[in-house]
């Protein structure tokens, strides 16, 4: 299979001229590519576009995820230094009585 001679920055110009409104008969001329070309491009552009997304919206669970994980434990340690606190100050006053 021969390299493409198209870096993946210079496809996506190509793809933005075509959003722009240049016909795709009009940029395959230009840049001596076949419209399958052209098309397979624009497809797999998309579907890097959806598994971008689909990793944002994991990304975004888990971090929502660890953050609720931090609160709970944060809660969990103020309870306990509290707890210890109050441990402490009773076995001060079980030492005064003695």
């Amino acid at each position: 299979m021969r390299k493409s001679k198209f870096t993946p920055t210079q496809r996506l110009e190509i793809s933005a001229r075509h959003d722009a409104g240049t016909s795709v008969a009009d940029l395959c001329r230009q840049h001596q590519i076949s419209a399958a070309t052209f098309y397979k491009w624009k497809k797999e552009q998309a579907e890097e576009a959806d598994e971008t997304k689909r990793r944002l919206k994991q990304l975004e669970a888990e971090n929502a995820r660890l953050k609720k994980m931090y609160a709970e434990l944060s809660i969990d340690h103020g309870i306990l230094s509290d707890g210890y606190a109050m441990l402490k100050k009773w076995q001060a006053q079980d030492a005064k009585k003695q």
